[in-house]
Formats: structure tokens, C-alpha cells, sequence
């Protein structure tokens, strides 16, 4: 009888499966690949094709604007304190109005409060309807962080106290801007950063 062509075996002769190397036992569940080619898809690893995913976790999402906004505050603050205790500038209320000075440091704490929300809400909506929203939502937050830079160079109140104001209202921005963006991606599974 002829033997098969490059197998050393006639024809007919059963194989033993044991002389092959089948790499596919090899591979792990969620990288096996079924018989029509198709790649198996583990659960949290990746996203078949053709299926949805919720785009945004809003609870996670939300509970970092609300801590964000809970910082954004206490940067505030403190920014008032450091700016009338070490140089002595009388940044929101004479000196003689104690540490906090007067009831603006309230405002501008509930405004930057209001601001990280406001970023948040932005956040959430980007994420829902831009194919980038964090390039976006990252411009956005940008730009109107160097306005309010600018916008106390503008008037006519001292030095110190505008530099104060663009030191703190700085800040402030640069952390509403990483830290709603970190909760943007922590909500989205890190998908928004690989949009």
C-alpha cells in the first residue's frame, strides 16, 4: 500500500493524537477560540463586538464630583488662610477680621464647591454623547481655569491680593479638572481614557 504524502503513515492507519502538539489545550479559558475562529470572551476582560455596555457608572461617577467638590471647598479655605497668615494680605476682609476673613471666604468656598458639581455634570455629559469626552471635558476645565487666573488681574484691588486669587483659583482648577477626570474613568471602567 502507498503511504500519505510527508505523514510516514499509510492511508487509512489511525492517528494517535497524542503525537500532535495542540496549543490550544495550552491557552487559558478566555483565550481559547472556538471551531469557527471566534475568540472566547471572559467576563470583565474585554467586550465582544457587537455588544453594549452601560457607558457610565453615575453613582461612582457622582460620588467623586461630590468628594471632588468636598476638596475644591477645603482648597478654598486653606488657600484664604495661607494667604492671610504668611504674607498678610488682606485677601477677602481686613486683617482685623480674623483668620477666615470675612463672609466671602464662605462664598468662594460654596463656589468652588459649585464648580467641581458643575464640572461633574459636564463629565457625565461628554461621556454620554462626544466620541472624546475627556479631551474634551479637559479643554473645557482648562480654558475656564485660566480665565478665572485672569479675571482678577482685571480690576483694581492690590497685587497680593490678585496674586492670591489666581494662585488659589489655580489650584482649585487643576484639582477639579484631575480629580473629575479620574472619576470619570474609574466610572467608565477605563474606557473613556482609550476613547
Amino acid at each position: 500500500m502507498t503511504r500519505g504524502y510527508g505523514t510516514g503513515d499509510e492511508y487509512g492507519t489511525p492517528r494517535n493524537p497524542s503525537q500532535y502538539d495542540d496549543r490550544t489545550r495550552e491557552l487559558p479559558a478566555d483565550q481559547q477560540q472556538d471551531p469557527y475562529g471566534r475568540q472566547q470572551f471572559a467576563a470583565g476582560r474585554a467586550t465582544p463586538p457587537g455588544t453594549t455596555a452601560p457607558p457610565v457608572n453615575a453613582a461612582r461617577l457622582w460620588s467623586g464630583g461630590v468628594a471632588t467638590a468636598i476638596v475644591a471647598a477645603l482648597i478654598g479655605l486653606v488657600g484664604v488662610l495661607i494667604a492671610r497668615a504668611l504674607p498678610k494680605v488682606e485677601f477677602l476682609g481686613p486683617l482685623a477680621s480674623g483668620p477666615l476673613g470675612s463672609g466671602q471666604t464662605a462664598v468662594l468656598c460654596l463656589l468652588a464647591a459649585a464648580a467641581a458639581l458643575a464640572a461633574t455634570g459636564l463629565a457625565h455629559l461628554l461621556l454620554l454623547s462626544t466620541p472624546r469626552p475627556l479631551a474634551y471635558f479637559g479643554w473645557i476645565v482648562g480654558l475656564c481655569t485660566v480665565v478665572a487666573v485672569i479675571l482678577p488681574f482685571l480690576g483694581t484691588s492690590d497685587l497680593g491680593v490678585k496674586l492670591a486669587s489666581a494662585i488659589i483659583y489655580l489650584v482649585i482648577g487643576i484639582a477639579i479638572g484631575s480629580l473629575v477626570t479620574g472619576a470619570a474613568v474609574s466610572a467608565t471602567g477605563g474606557r473613556a481614557a482609550s476613547r
